[in-house]
């Protein structure tokens, strides 16, 4: 059983930069595919990007591709999602998810386990 918690949320503007951050334990997280999902109020959860087991893949969402960046520290069994350019769209609940079956998994019924979430709060 994986348990995982994000980080690193908060309240930014429009144009400003965030880090999330998503620390697993009760596993190996080189034996997952890692992702990240948001959900904003009166809105059904939204796949925001992915990435391969080692790293050498990565997958986004139209909607946030040059913007953010999905990187992973096996060794520190954290994943990580740099958010720049901020936009007050980006509002959201953002939640990292681990999928311990498929390559590079962009649907949230492929994950298996999800953290908590995290607030990001972008003002315009």
């Amino acid at each position: 059983q994986v348990q995982l918690v994000e980080s690193g949320g908060g309240l930014v503007q429009a144009g400003g930069s965030l880090r999330l951050s998503c620390a697993a334990s009760g596993g190996t997280l080189r034996n997952y595919a890692m992702g990240w999902f948001r959900q904003a109020p009166g809105k059904e959860r939204e796949f925001v990007a992915a990435i391969s087991r080692n790293g050498a893949n990565t997958h986004y969402a139209g909607s946030v591709k040059g913007r953010f960046t999905i990187s992973r520290d096996n060794a520190k069994n954290t994943v990580f999602l740099q958010m720049n350019s901020l936009k007050p769209e980006d509002t959201a609940v953002y939640y990292c998810a681990a999928d311990g079956t498929s390559w590079l998994p962009a649907t949230a019924r492929e994950y298996d386990y999800w953290g908590q979430g995290t607030q990001v709060t972008v003002s315009s």
